[in-house]
């Protein structure tokens, strides 16, 4: 089969501007069909970390969410909490910095709710059965909505290669114990020096796995019963037991495709995808910092299908020339901008791996509005 990717180039002119643009692909796409009075619509953004400019402007959104009432259904922007300790590691801090980033009630006229909660453990478990994941943890706020639709921004990664509409929805909306499980492929071990012996890890961890020793009263981890699961990672206060980032990038990839799946298979027939290929920065928006774009700015593109949607992005990046002055400067016409970026990571994997459990079709007809 071959899926519906809908774009809008960058023109703009006195009749029509890039927020108008952008109403029309929500509607030509089909999203709008989505969206029934009084669903509860979750809107999966990224509000950009603290001292990133890179990040989706929150004035594109605010069309989107009135289009939804205008339907009479009730919109919220959502994301999860971070692994990495930055500014969006717990709610507070995250709800913070999305204001600071202009993401206020009166700009987007939509109420914000991070997805796991306070400290991320506000997650449910998702049965899917794949090569990774039995279970994936999402949180529990992208769950509980009718609808759902995904704004990404398309960007470099140093672990991915690209992210976009799978690693927005995938690694975006996993718990922080999941987003530790997609990261790494190692258990965890605890720094005897950092612990205190809080035992909070304890609390926390589903298999019984920690213990106290008896000569310091430090926590130690039996690792016969230690599933990898990553809660007492984020669950220690103090540091203790530190984030592993070891893993492969086609795992990481093939795991944020199946936490993809654990989001989307709550609302058949109900998504819609719509992904800003502008200011496509190498690394991601989840960097204090954003470098020079590596390629001029494309436009938007919508779908139904989020693994056609990720594949024409990137699809049009790879027909660009690299920017003079950025890291894909003398970068030609048709060259893999991302294998340049990143040579270390296929990004093509990805999406393989997606197409093949299910999630959508690399094949697709692209559509100029």
């Amino acid at each position: 089969m071959t899926a519906k990717v809908y774009f809008a180039d960058t023109r703009a002119n006195v009749k029509q501007n890039m927020i108008d643009k952008l109403q029309r692909l929500y509607e030509r796409s089909g999203i709008k069909d989505i969206v029934a009075p009084k669903d509860l619509v979750a809107i999966k953004v990224h509000f950009g970390e603290r001292g990133n400019t890179a990040y989706i402007r929150p004035q594109f959104i605010r069309r989107l969410v009135d289009k939804v009432k205008e339907q009479k259904g009730k919109p919220f922007l959502t994301d999860a909490n971070t692994l990495y300790v930055g500014s969006r590691s717990n709610a507070v801090d995250h709800l913070q910095t999305a204001i600071e980033n202009g993401w206020g009630y009166s700009v987007v006229n939509a109420p914000l709710v991070i997805a796991d909660g306070l400290t991320g453990k506000e997650y449910t478990n998702v049965e899917v059965n794949l090569k990774h994941f039995q279970e994936v943890k999402i949180g529990s706020g992208a769950l509980h909505a009718d609808a759902f639709i995904a704004i990404s921004h398309l960007k470099g990664h140093e672990l991915t290669g690209y992210g976009g509409v799978l690693k927005n929805i995938g690694m975006g909306l996993g718990s922080r114990s999941g987003k530790q499980m997609m990261h790494s492929d190692v258990r965890p071990r605890i720094n005897l020096e950092k612990c205190t012996g809080c035992s909070k890890c304890h609390a926390w961890c589903p298999g019984e796995a920690i213990a106290l020793r008896d000569e310091d009263r430090k926590s130690f981890i039996l690792e016969e019963h230690c599933i990898g699961c990553g809660e007492c990672t984020v669950s220690c206060p103090f540091g203790a037991i530190a984030v592993n980032w070891k893993t492969k990038p086609d795992i990481i990839q093939e795991k944020i495709a199946e936490y993809t799946m654990g989001v989307l298979k709550h609302y058949p027939g109900k998504c819609g995808f719509i992904t800003f290929v502008n200011n496509i920065t190498p690394e991601c928006d989840c960097c204090g910092w954003n470098d020079a774009p590596v390629v001029r700015d494309i436009g938007i593109l919508a779908s139904l299908d989020p693994v056609a949607l990720d594949q024409a992005c990137v699809d049009l990046i790879n027909q660009e020339h690299g920017l003079p002055g950025s890291r894909l400067e003398g970068q030609p016409h048709g060259s893999d901008k991302f294998r340049a970026l990143w040579p270390h990571a296929d990004w093509t994997r990805g999406l393989e791996y997606a197409e093949s459990i299910g999630l959508g079709t690399r094949k697709y007809e692209l559509i100029k509005i």
